[in-house]
């Protein structure tokens, strides 16, 4: 692993076929993508940019745009040497993952996104409403739970033992970063409707299926807007990589070597 100089504090793992990592909001690239990128740096060169206010990236003195994320995790890749890469996204990833997509198609070569979504619905604008309230109070403890109980799935969260729930709770909120508020109103703005017809590569669209805080619904809009584009489902809530990160893993893998990625 190196670390390369760019506007988005930015790693660099493996060799080989580019991939570029795009985050959800309220994550980084070590909350969302740790469990899988070993296997994804075994025959690829995976660049993995965090966010501004997440990793290593400090926050952002103006409000964030798809667009600007889309462009960062773009530079990104040119200055890890990437002329051309497949994009793996997840939640606001697989916005900015499209976004990116849509504006440099001559370089991104295949699309891969999880509990995605085009835009916002309205149970998802106010689960939003609710993060934002609470980060701007300074609550991380109530909006620990809130995740909790938004973003697992439903088995995940009650096998959690009860009297780990509070460590549960503390661990959950350490790992909140300083722009989550920023990540989750671009969540709430964006749109990419129109740019799914456009995309001409091959794409994978992962659902989850227990998912309470972005509904698989908008996986399978995703899935029937892009052209050709393949659809399967995890049972999980919004955090597969906490819930079923091999078999996440091997979804996202076989569809690589399938097209030659």
């Amino acid at each position: 692993m190196t670390q390369i100089p760019a506007s988005l504090a930015t790693t660099v793992h493996g060799s080989g076929p580019g991939i570029l990592l795009a985050h959800g909001a309220g994550g980084s690239i070590e909350g969302n993508y740790l469990p899988i990128i070993p296997a994804l740096a075994e025959r690829h060169t995976v660049v993995a940019p965090d966010y501004p206010g997440s990793g290593g990236t400090p926050r952002a003195s103006e409000p964030l745009t798809l667009d600007g994320l889309a462009d960062a995790v773009v530079a990104s890749a040119t200055e890890a040497g990437l002329e051309t890469f497949t994009l793996v996204g997840y939640s606001l990833g697989t916005m900015v993952s499209v976004r990116a997509a849509a504006r440099y198609p001559e370089r991104v070569r295949g699309l891969v996104l999880t509990a995605g979504l085009a835009k916002a619905d309205n149970r998802l604008l106010a689960s939003l409403d609710i993060w934002r309230k609470l980060l701007a109070d300074g609550d991380r403890e109530t909006f620990a739970r809130f995740v909790a109980l938004s973003g697992f799935g439903e088995p995940f969260f009650n096998a959690v033992p009860t009297e780990q729930l509070g460590s549960f709770y503390e661990q959950l909120a350490a790992g909140i970063p300083d722009g989550a508020a920023d990540q989750a109103a671009v969540v709430q703005t964006a749109d990419t409707t129109g740019d799914l017809a456009g995309i001409s590569v091959p794409t994978l669209v992962i659902a989850t299926t227990l998912d309470t805080l972005a509904s698989p619904a908008g996986s399978r809009v995703l899935a029937d807007r892009i052209p050709g584009a393949e659809y399967a489902e995890l049972e999980a809530g919004h955090v597969p990589m906490a819930e079923r990160p091999e078999e996440w893993q091997k979804l996202i893998t076989s569809f690589l070597d399938k097209h030659g990625l």
